[in-house]
Parts: structure tokens; C-alpha cells; sequence
């Protein structure tokens, strides 16, 4: 393999498909390249996507859409495990309400909304993430784990795994601000909400996932107690993440 393969799979069907390998982690050594990928949805994948992805070794999937999302837009990869941690995406519904209620929704209180849900992420769903990391901990056979976007809840992710092999956070935001120049934001149609509006909700801002770390920090005391307390990932299994996905030094 290269020392420097592409992080950007450039997948027809999936515009965010991305490895979180390369990055300089505990002990100065590298995350593994080709071992865990993230990514926006997988239903649209091309024969030729999904010969890539066989190519790739993936064996096993992680899908944090909600149920109806999952409904909408189901994909099938054989020889590929698919494991459902449903994490409901509240920010369109209230949305919604807001809109219903007559309210004009403005930039802004979309900032807010999206800081929300990343608190969310932090007090709510870490049983989803601690999901992600029994399963991690098991193998390291070749993963996707993915929601919609591949941006909020699977940015939220891939930041607690990034930590978690000791990635420095400043490290951690580059890759997560990354999916502002991969991810290929859906058409729309007509619709009541502004561009602007729909401009904030499918992409990434530092302050939505410093809303998740700060609550981390805030609430729990620091991402390493988070992973220890919350999710279960404590100096043992980090051992092993770092076995299983760091470079041997």
C-alpha cells in the first residue's frame, strides 16, 4: 500500500467516503490506512462502488440513520456485515415544527438547533457510540460506519475514535470540516426553507462539533473519562484500539 493513499475514496454514489487512516496518534504512531472509513449513505453505490469497497476488504457496516431513514434509502453489499445503531435525526423535525408554527427559520437559530444536536449526541447516544466501539474492539477487519450526510452523527464518531487513539483534537476538526469539500449536497426542489438555511443544515461547522467536545469536557469531566465512563473504552481497550489500529512503532 502507499504511505500516503488518497483519504477520499471518490465513490460515484457516496461523495463523503473517507479514511480516518494517516493521522499521528498515541506514541507518534499512525492510525492505520484502509482499516476505518466513514461516509454519507450507501444506497446509491454503483456496481463499480461496490467492487471498490470488496476491493477494500470491508466486512462490516454501521448505520446511524433513523428507522424512516433507513427505510427510504436501504442498500445491500453481500459479504458485508450491516449493523443498525439508530441515532433519530431531531434537528429536521424541529425544524418542522418551527416552520408549521409559522416561525421563519433563520441562520442562525439553524446554528443553534445544530449545537443542539450535537449535545445531544454527547448526553443521549452514547450507547450508539459505544456500540461502534465493542464492535471496533473485536476485529480489525475492515469498517464503514456512516448516517445521511456523513456529517453529524458520523462526524461525532469519527472524533471520539480519532481521541480515542489519541489523535490531537486540533487534528481531529481538520478532518471533520473536511466533508465541507467532499460531501455533494442533495437537489432540491421547491421548498419553504432558504438557502441559507439548507447551506447550514448539510454542512459543518467548528462550532457544531465544538458543542459536542465541550460537553464532553464540561459534563464528564474530559473525552477521557467520557470514553472510560459513558462508553465504556477505558486505558485496557484503548490498549487494544491502539493494537488493532495504529501502526506497529
Amino acid at each position: 500500500m502507499p504511505r500516503h493513499p488518497d483519504r477520499s475514496l471518490r465513490l460515484s454514489g457516496a461523495s463523503n467516503f473517507r479514511d480516518l487512516g494517516g493521522y499521528t496518534g498515541a506514541g507518534g504512531r499512525t492510525v492505520r490506512w484502509r482499516r476505518v472509513f466513514r461516509s454519507d449513505h450507501l444506497a446509491a453505490l454503483t456496481p463499480g462502488d461496490a467492487a471498490a469497497l470488496r476491493e477494500l476488504g470491508v466486512a462490516r457496516v454501521f448505520d446511524f440513520r433513523g428507522a424512516s431513514e433507513r427505510d427510504a434509502l436501504r442498500y445491500d453489499l453481500p459479504g458485508v456485515a450491516q449493523h443498525p445503531l439508530p441515532i433519530e435525526p431531531t434537528v429536521v423535525q424541529r425544524m418542522k415544527d418551527l416552520v408549521e408554527a409559522g416561525q421563519r427559520v433563520t441562520p442562525e437559530q439553524t446554528v443553534g438547533l445544530m449545537q443542539q444536536t450535537y449535545h445531544a449526541f454527547v448526553h443521549d447516544n452514547a450507547a450508539r457510540f459505544a456500540g461502534l466501539f465493542a464492535h471496533m474492539l473485536e476485529s480489525d477487519a475492515p469498517l464503514v460506519f456512516h448516517c445521511t450526510a456523513g456529517k453529524d452523527r458520523t462526524g461525532f464518531a469519527a472524533a471520539l475514535i480519532l481521541r480515542a487513539l489519541g489523535v490531537p483534537e486540533p487534528v481531529v476538526m481538520q478532518d471533520y470540516l473536511l466533508t465541507n469539500d467532499l460531501y455533494r449536497m442533495p437537489e432540491f426542489g421547491a421548498s419553504d426553507v432558504p438557502q441559507e438555511v439548507l447551506n447550514v443544515l448539510w454542512r459543518v461547522q467548528e462550532e457544531f462539533l465544538r458543542a459536542a467536545l465541550d460537553a464532553v469536557e464540561e459534563d464528564f469531566g474530559g473525552v477521557d473519562r467520557y470514553l472510560a465512563e459513558q462508553l465504556g473504552v477505558g486505558p485496557r481497550e484503548r490498549e487494544r484500539l491502539a493494537e488493532l489500529y495504529l501502526m506497529a512503532g
